[in-house]
């Protein structure tokens, strides 16, 4: 029997975990009996690490303190546009990590981005496990189909401190193909409109045979459902401000309450044609006098809001069918996913764009995790003869003579695979070469993504020309790169696989691990704890009731009050190890009221 493989979409907004039983993909739903989880972590005021929807409950009133979205910012480099936009827009704090990277504080700590992302895949492997009864650690991570290999890699890095084993990182778009053919034995190249929380790709694929062949694909991963919400409260703020003279922004309560009510406004607009916003004593004046936001809002008006965001869609489905050489007549079907494909106005520009009504068998959150699962399973079990071939969403090469990118890979070129070029010194006597690996579209190096550099030294002194180095790319079918550069005269040779941009340091990962680690222990422990406190205050109970009739039946004799005494002072030891939180003593009087309790029961039943 092959190993259980988890798969688990990290979205945005929520996330979701699946496995295959029994050939089946299926959701797992968490303790509520939901099947998606919110994304969110809080930290308590008392320090407690909270996820998923008990961070979600207290958001409003822990504002500053509770993380929505990271995703947006994983992987990404301080001063970006889209981080410099979450300042603006995130109650929470953002601050500059030691790397140039993004770091969120809560109260007085800090976290990197994959740290706080591993404590909602951590929540996902524990809900897997606790459905399961057993432990689990090989997974599949979806991510959006245009994160860069420093996205990829800090999605790594948060399995790891999350304590899976992270066997293959794949592309959201695809993992949901995936979900749509398998078991179908269909043929027929279709589209995949991936609308999120928080990103957007469409990815072309041709599937035949349990084949499924990834074309080309596009996307932006700071395009989703949180744009539409802050379009909404771009709007109530204005108002706000127009009547009241004061920004709510400002205030962290309120805008914490202003994201939830333009969610709620967004989702309920799928179904009605106009929803009342009703925030009530949003804020104080300071002169005992509170504010109020009452308003309506109309479908209409949130689609004049959103408009723009919409038809960028498009024109990323337009370069998409550009790159892979198709029409649209071509596709036979669309795949809608993500929890935005839900809005009426994108169903109705999907459906215009391709000229024909997408998809509705499969359901938008939970058809990426299933996916992820199919995945898992193709990778660990022979039996499963599902064949993914995925491509590179951006290409890839190094910084040349004159600050020009020279692409090795091209975007869309189906991974894993591995591509070489030949170069020559630039100066005389040159003893060695700086490689900047660089990732992007752009001629320009500087208008590209820096994944990493290394210096080959040691190069023979020579005129210009006269020195060959060879360079060679490879990506993994996660799409991380690795890149050798070698002297080809001396066999001399420098390599990096590139995993600097993840923002954390090979000790800072250690360290976050191991942190993680003790903080399960400690975890599980209070589990023990109060499963072992339930069973005792049980038993406390039934002794209790027992005591009036044990005394009067044996407290005529000297055993009898010897009895009672001894097991009052087991009744006293196991509350002491209850205030005190002491698991070993509390399993000890565990046993001695269990023996307690049956010399009770039995003197109470030979009398009656």
């Amino acid at each position: 029997m092959a190993e259980i493989v988890i798969g688990i979409d990290l979205g945005t907004t929520n996330s979701c975990v699946a496995i295959v039983e029994e050939g089946t993909p299926v959701v797992i739903p968490n303790r509520g009996g939901y099947k998606t989880t919110p994304s969110m972590v809080a930290m308590a005021e008392n320090g407690k690490r909270l996820v998923g929807h008990i961070a979600k409950r207290q958001a409003i009133t822990n504002a500053e303190n509770t993380v929505y979205a990271a995703k947006r910012l994983i992987g990404r480099k301080w001063g970006s546009a889209a981080v410099r936009s979450s300042i603006e827009t995130m109650p929470y704090r953002i601050v500059e990590g030691p790397h140039h990277d993004v770091r969120i504080m809560l109260r007085d700590q800090v976290f990197s981005i994959p740290e706080l992302s591993a404590y909602i895949l951590q929540e996902m492997k524990i809900l897997t496990e606790e459905y399961l009864g057993e432990e689990v650690s090989k997974v599949v991570i979806t991510v959006p189909a245009y994160f860069n290999d420093g996205q990829r890699q800090a999605t790594k890095d948060a399995g790891l401190v999350a304590g899976l084993d992270v066997i293959r990182i794949i592309n959201e778009p695809t993992a949901a193909a995936l979900a749509y053919g398998f078991g179908r034995n269909i043929e027929r190249k279709v589209a995949v409109f991936d609308l999120g929380g928080g990103t957007f790709d469409v990815s072309i694929l041709e599937i035949g045979n349990n084949v499924f062949e990834v074309i080309a694909t596009a996307g932006d991963t700071f395009l989703g459902g949180e744009d539409f919400d802050h379009r909404i409260i771009d709007g109530l703020v204005f108002d706000f401000q127009e009547e009241h003279n004061i920004d709510l922004r400002k205030d962290k309560m309120a805008l914490q309450r202003l994201k939830d009510v333009a969610e709620k406004a967004k989702c309920e607009l799928s179904s009605v044609k106009e929803t009342e916003i009703n925030l009530p004593f949003i804020i104080s004046t300071g002169r005992n006098e509170a504010l109020h936001v009452q308003t309506k809002l109309s479908r209409e008006k949130l689609e004049e809001l959103c408009d723009d965001l919409v038809k960028r869609t498009l024109d990323i489905c337009t370069q998409a069918l550009q790159d892979a050489e198709l029409e649209k007549g071509e596709l036979e079907d669309v795949i809608l996913v993500g929890g935005m494909t839900r809005m009426p106005r994108v169903q109705q520009a999907v459906t215009q764009f391709f000229g024909f009504e997408p998809c509705k068998g499969v359901h938008p959150d939970e058809v990426v995790a299933l996916g992820a699962a199919i995945q898992g399973t193709a990778l660990t079990d022979t039996e499963c003869d599902v064949l993914l071939l995925d491509v590179t969403p951006h290409s890839l090469g190094i910084m040349i003579v004159g600050g020009y990118f020279h692409k090795l890979i091209e975007q869309n070129t189906t991974v894993p695979t591995s591509e070489s070029h030949t170069f020559t010194t630039v100066k005389d006597y040159q003893t060695s070469v700086k490689i900047l690996v660089l990732q992007g579209e752009s001629d320009r190096a500087e208008e590209n993504e820096l994944l990493g550099e290394f210096i080959l030294t040691g190069l023979r002194r020579a005129m210009k020309g006269e020195v060959e180095v060879d360079v060679a790319f490879a990506i993994s079918a996660d799409g991380i790169v690795s890149v050798t550069a070698k002297d080809l005269e001396t066999g001399l040779e420098q390599s990096i696989t590139v995993t600097a941009t993840s923002g954390l340091t090979e000790d800072e990962l250690r360290d976050m691990i191991e942190a993680n680690q003790d903080h399960m222990v400690d975890v599980q422990s209070n589990k023990e704890f109060d499963k072992a406190e339930h069973e005792a205050q049980s038993l406390l109970r039934e002794i209790e009731k027992m005591f009036p009739d044990v005394e009067q039946i044996i407290s005529g004799s000297d055993f009898g009050q010897d009895a009672v005494t001894k097991a009052r002072i087991v009744c006293d030891k196991a509350r002491s190890a209850i205030g005190a939180k002491n698991l070993p003593v509390l399993l000890e009087c565990i046993e001695a009221l269990g023996r307690t309790s049956n010399m009770f029961r039995g003197v109470v039943s030979k009398t009656r």
